[in-house]
């Protein structure tokens, strides 16, 4: 049985990988090496859970770490946002023979960032949520971009601290969050087909659920099983259908809903509370309120005025 692990703060990072002290307790910049790699493999049987947020940037080699339910394959040049709390092991990497090992992982605790509008506002990074497989993948010029923002961290961390130092270090954490949100704008739109796909299997995924009867059987269709039908975390399919369409998962559902219930009721034969079950509803009411909310009138009213 693996054996499972929890880190909560910086220090016990740079214990479990056998670094120097920090040079704060509350945030580190851990540059990749050869060493770290090997004692990355070492831990390949351990399970961490890690309660900090960390930004892990991979270049010059090959590999995998499991992520939550999932797993992931490293490719050159991607990045990944792990929020606090979720379970991550390490798979077997293999270096790049023709480059050094590169990269970096910048890991910081929830408390420094607590009192700062960063830490009003990190849930809106939703990349944070998305699953590993989901990565960003930088260009060139975004990687020395990236690059000079951790530079600019790493000052701070070097230098002598003083009552600047900590907004000067979360605002830079803040702008490597929106470039890095400028950056995933332009994965969505790169990926224009690949997004467009993705979107048809939405959308063709939700009509066979409720054609198939489903929704009666297993209840409404969440973002989450959506995503999983496709293989997306929820994050990442609201914020890809979101780009795609202006509009986000959940309301794609709820469109599909109401669609598919302004048939029904026009087919004049099964009560409002019927249909509402058929939906996936648990409750009538639930989804009358659902649809004038959505049409601006009731079932009753939408069956009578068509």
């Amino acid at each position: 049985m693996d054996q499972m692990i929890t880190v909560n703060s910086i220090g016990e990072v740079h214990q479990l990988f056998e670094l120097p002290k920090p040079k704060h307790p509350l945030i580190s910049i851990i540059y990749h090496s050869d060493e770290l790699e090997e004692k990355f493999q070492q831990l390949s049987s351990v399970k961490c859970v890690l309660n900090l947020y960390s930004v892990m940037f991979k270049e010059g080699c090959t590999g995998s770490l499991n992520y939550g339910r999932g797993s992931y394959d490293f490719e050159e040049g991607s990045m990944v946002f792990l929020a606090p709390g979720q379970v991550i092991q390490p798979n077997e990497m293999e270096q790049d023979q023709s480059e050094d090992n590169k990269g970096w992982t910048l890991i910081f605790h929830p408390d420094l960032i607590r009192r700062s509008n960063l830490g009003q506002n990190i849930d809106d990074y939703s990349f944070f949520n998305y699953d590993v497989n989901e990565a960003l993948h930088l260009s060139d010029q975004e990687k020395i971009s990236v690059s000079e923002i951790i530079h600019k961290i790493e000052a701070e961390l070097n230098g002598n601290i003083d009552k600047h130092s900590q907004k000067l270090i979360v605002s830079n954490i803040e702008l490597l969050l929106d470039y890095s949100t400028r950056y995933y704008d332009r994965q969505f739109y790169t990926r224009t087909n690949q997004s467009n796909d993705l979107v048809a299997k939405f959308e063709k995924y939700l009509k066979v659920y409720f054609n198939s009867g489903l929704a009666s059987e297993k209840g409404l269709p969440s973002v989450r099983s959506c995503g999983e039908e496709l293989g997306l975390s929820p994050n990442y399919l609201s914020d890809l259908l979101k780009k795609e369409t202006g509009v986000n998962a959940h309301d794609h559902i709820h469109h599909a809903i109401i669609n598919r219930a302004k048939t029904e009721l026009l087919k004049g034969q099964n009560s409002v509370s019927s249909i509402a079950y058929d939906l996936g509803f648990e409750y009538p009411q639930h989804f009358s309120k659902l649809f004038k909310n959505k049409t601006g009138m009731s079932p009753k009213d939408y069956r009578l005025l068509n």
